[in-house]
């Protein structure tokens, strides 16, 4: 039976009811999911770590976890924090997509330096029980965020200021890729639980459909040498060498140009008035989604494998 499964059945109904603002990336449906897929992958050191950090406050999961990050960022004391959960590419979507480090995140707070930021944390040996586990949520949260398409676009607010319409619902096409689409696809494939979606995304990377493709979804091709691939071990290690400067690591910047070329090839293509929820949009954007969902949960095991175990331990 899978880990999940065991621990988290008590979590079903909260994934069911949690709403979140649609500034939020994929909502806490699909944050809890990615936690949960990730810690399907966890090798022993990672596991450990995780399991020890988070405690019983998050029932030992980054499942659970991964909502923190939203839950808190509308608080005084977390306000500086906003925007550090997207990066505004300055692209031209439906026409050219593209992230850049100088031109998006020049300022240095957006979610690039943030992942370097607390990648550096999570494995600090003078900070405080409380502050590890703070940078943990923030991972286990940011992971997810990059791997959201409108949270890698400046277009219109990433698409909170285009109006939308979901299951007959007035909304904005953020909140429609974050929630709206999630919430639907929950309640017609998977008895409305974040942990059955979970289970199944966890099932086709271990033998299904995602099987051929985990292997790519955790190596990065380097943003200074394009015909060379670096690995995720290549890129913490480096990173760790070097600590004393934040800044964008190799991979989530390839992570966030995987996620930003959806801009152009899917996510604007709607046709206004068009409900997005009930119609061929949907169908096209689940598979994105649930792809998405599944490649930013194994990231983060891997990402967590390498700080805690020294390798990915993944196919």
């Amino acid at each position: 039976m899978l880990y999940l499964a065991m621990k988290f059945a008590a979590f079903i109904a909260l994934a069911s009811s949690f709403i979140v603002p649609s500034v939020y990336g994929w909502g806490a449906n699909g944050h809890m999911t990615v936690g949960f897929v990730a810690m399907e992958f966890l090798a022993p050191n990672a596991l450990s770590f995780v399991q020890k950090t988070l405690g019983a406050t998050y029932n030992e999961s980054l499942g659970p976890a991964a909502t923190w990050a939203d839950d808190v960022r509308s608080e005084a004391a977390f306000s500086w924090s906003a925007p550090f959960h997207f990066v505004d590419a300055e692209d031209n979507p439906p026409t050219s997509c593209s992230v850049s480090e100088t031109r998006d995140c020049g300022n240095g707070k957006c979610i690039l330096t943030a992942i370097a930021n607390y990648t550096t944390r999570v494995v600090s040996k003078s900070l405080s029980a409380e502050q590890i586990q703070e940078a943990l949520k923030f991972i286990d949260h940011f992971v997810g965020d990059i791997g959201q398409p409108l949270h890698v676009e400046a277009l219109e607010v990433g698409g909170n200021d285009i109006s939308a319409k979901c299951n007959g619902a007035s909304t904005n096409l953020h909140a429609t890729w974050d929630t709206g689409m999630i919430n639907v696809l929950l309640k017609a494939n998977y008895q409305n639980s974040v942990n059955v979606w979970a289970d199944t995304l966890v099932t086709r990377i271990k033998t299904g459909e995602y099987k051929s493709l985990a292997a790519d979804w955790i190596s990065c091709s380097s943003t200074t040498e394009p015909l060379s691939k670096r690995s995720i071990e290549e890129d913490v290690a480096g990173f760790l060498d070097t600590r004393a400067a934040i800044t964008p690591l190799e991979c989530p910047l390839v992570w966030a140009t995987e996620s930003n070329a959806f801009d152009c090839s899917f996510v604007f293509s709607f046709t206004s008035g068009e409900d997005l929820c009930t119609s061929s949009y949907f169908t096209g954007a689940v598979p994105i989604i649930e792809t998405q969902i599944a490649k930013q949960g194994f990231r983060l095991a891997a990402w967590l494998n390498v700080l805690f175990d020294g390798a990915t331990n993944l196919p």
